[in-house]
């Protein structure tokens, strides 16, 4: 799917280097069977920043997020999200850490029999400590914040459109102000136009509330247009970590055939990333395919 022209990169530069991150995978090892999905893998993701991770079909994207989401463990390694092991947290500590992020699925995951006001209050009555006036303003606020109105609250997930589910889904994983938000192919299942403000929304909501983002999706104009650094999984590991124009120079053979087939290129074009070399590269594939 494409999300349309993509605009100019505006992720803020990296923190310094010296700053703790949000989350540090160290070591990290799965296994199902017979079958290695990760192998020594180490990552860290800093403060304020959109990290994306991508890979191909079986590479371990979504359960590396699972993993730091603590909802898989692996076979060996740590997951550190806030300085804490969300492996061996206690059920207390590990619920007070999923209150600082929020997550928002790839197809939304709304409860199919509460309508949107509820989707977006359930976090917040799970809490036992808010009343319910304050519950009705906050997700009435939060409605607002991804561009839905009181109204779009009465309606049931079945009569939500595809883009309205996500900005649902994207109201409810912000409920409780998080500083961490996960994003799980974020724009899958949208047309480029709903893509592209979605993209837009996301932007807007990471800087007036100082969100960290961790983003897994296939998807190359969402991916240029949202992410400061790209994490690519291959071989069972981080096959290259940086930012985009940094990425894309990897001679790695599934980076060369994800980032720089032609839509690829277009997408870097549209995103201003290494523009002379990209111009160049087109050139090269319409040349070809003309003969």
């Amino acid at each position: 799917m494409s999300a349309g022209p993509a605009p100019a990169l505006t992720t803020a530069p990296a923190p310094a280097a010296t700053v703790a991150p949000i989350i540090s995978v160290r070591g990290l090892s799965t296994v199902f069977g017979d079958v290695v999905v990760h192998q020594d893998l180490s990552l860290d993701v800093r403060q304020g920043e959109i990290l994306a991770i991508v890979g191909g079909s079986g590479s371990g994207k979504t359960t590396l997020l699972r993993q730091m989401l603590g909802l898989e463990r692996p076979s060996a390694g740590t997951v550190e999200v806030f300085g804490e092991d969300v492996q061996r947290a206690e059920p207390a500590k590990l619920q007070l850490l999923r209150n600082r992020w929020g997550m928002l699925f790839q197809h939304g995951a709304l409860f199919s029999a509460l309508n949107a006001f509820d989707n977006v209050a359930q976090p917040m009555r799970e809490l036992h400590a808010l009343p319910e006036d304050l519950i009705r303003d906050a997700v009435h606020l939060k409605l607002h914040m991804v561009g839905l109105s009181a109204q779009d609250g009465l309606k049931m997930p079945s009569d939500l459109s595809g883009g309205m589910v996500k900005r649902v889904a994207l109201a409810r994983a912000l409920a409780l102000e998080p500083e961490l938000l996960f994003l799980d192919e974020p724009t899958a299942g949208l047309d480029p136009n709903l893509s592209e403000s979605f993209v837009e929304l996301i932007l807007a909501l990471r800087k007036e509330m100082q969100l960290t983002v961790v983003m897994v999706t296939h998807d190359l104009d969402t991916l240029f247009s949202l992410a400061g650094r790209i994490a690519v999984l291959a071989d069972k590991h981080v096959a290259a970590l940086g930012t985009p124009a940094e990425v894309v120079q990897s001679p790695h053979p599934f980076i060369k055939e994800f980032f720089l087939g032609a839509r690829g290129l277009r997408a870097m074009q549209g995103a201003h990333i290494g523009a002379g070399e990209i111009d160049r590269e087109i050139d090269k594939n319409e040349t070809h395919h003309e003969s």
